[in-house]
């Protein structure tokens, strides 16, 4: 085999590999919302930010600070990056979720693969393929399928909410630049999730303290949403986005309503209907659509973004 054969198919397996791991976190994160929703019984919306990304960053600085790989990602733009694309979008979507209901937020946050392509081609040029674009619109298609009509006690000022953390979430996934360049991104993951930390603490401050006896279920939904919420699909997102750009990436978010779906149906009894079956194709379809270019032919390499900043 040639080197140039060889350097091909290397270049297809680390695509599929990076795939692969953006399916896994698109998975996780389908967890999130949930979660989040049992958390906020506990916790308000700053303190659950604190506490979330605060356990996780405990977890990854760790490991990390024993690659030896910790200081390089140890930046101001870094821990910047993660106090507003991580503490205070995801601060104001927690405040957005206590005042609308989990099917309407997950319907607003399918938006973010959307806004990223659009802002990224409106900053950078980075305009995707016909094919990709089509992936996009069916996957949001598929997202509004699965949600719509199902919400309640939702209300405009937790939809408007939402929707402004996702906006700041997509923008900072632009606008954070190159951050991932020469950077482990478990390190990089690491210092954004300290960053995050420390960025929601003045929302947690407003807020009263948490409860001294919380139920079993709100601590331990917590802790889900630390570790499957949070560390697994943020670290393996970050090394998927390395590889791809970020407006393909973000096609793997709209898995996270179909599994959020999945466990409603099956945990929560809620119906499982023509609409719900129909946006869950139209989510695989749409994903796949987005990923052919990448599998198929190569492509002229786009601005590259920081890892994808997530608001669930």
């Amino acid at each position: 085999m040639h080197k140039r054969d060889h350097g091909c198919v290397k270049n297809i397996s680390s695509r599929r590999g990076a795939i692969a791991a953006l399916i896994a976190s698109g998975v996780a994160w389908g967890t999130s919302v949930p979660l989040s929703k049992v958390a906020l019984g506990w916790l308000g919306p700053g303190w659950l930010t604190v506490v979330r990304f605060g356990l996780a960053a405990a977890v990854l600085l760790v490991i990390a600070h024993r690659s030896g790989k910790l200081r390089n990602a140890l930046t101001l733009p870094v821990l910047a990056s993660g106090a507003i694309g991580y503490g205070g979008s995801v601060a104001v979507q927690n405040a957005g979720l206590a005042r609308t209901s989990v099917t309407h937020a997950s319907l607003i946050i399918g938006a973010t693969p959307i806004l990223v392509a659009i802002i990224a081609a409106v900053w950078h040029g980075a305009v995707a393929r016909p094919v990709a674009w089509a992936g996009f619109a069916l996957s949001l298609a598929g997202v509004g399928l699965i949600a719509g009509g199902q919400g309640h006690g939702a209300t405009p000022s937790g939809d408007l909410m939402v929707l402004v953390a996702t906006m700041i979430a997509s923008s900072v996934t632009v606008a954070q630049g190159r951050l991932l360049k020469g950077r482990d991104p478990i390190a990089l993951t690491s210092v954004q999730f300290l960053g995050a930390a420390l960025g929601a603490l003045p929302f947690a401050a407003s807020e009263h303290l948490p409860a001294a006896h919380p139920a079993t279920g709100a601590i331990l939904a917590t802790l889900a949403l630390a570790a499957c919420g949070t560390l697994i699909p943020f670290s393996l997102f970050a090394f998927g986005q390395k590889k791809l750009s970020a407006e393909v990436a973000g096609a793997f978010l709209n898995l996270e309503p179909l599994i959020g779906a999945a466990i409603g149906i099956a945990a929560f009894g809620d119906p499982c209907g023509p609409r719900q079956l129909g946006g869950g194709l139209a989510i695989v379809v749409g994903i796949a659509l987005s990923c052919l270019p990448l599998l198929g032919t190569r492509r002229p390499a786009l601005p590259e973004t920081g890892p994808l900043t997530r608001v669930a």
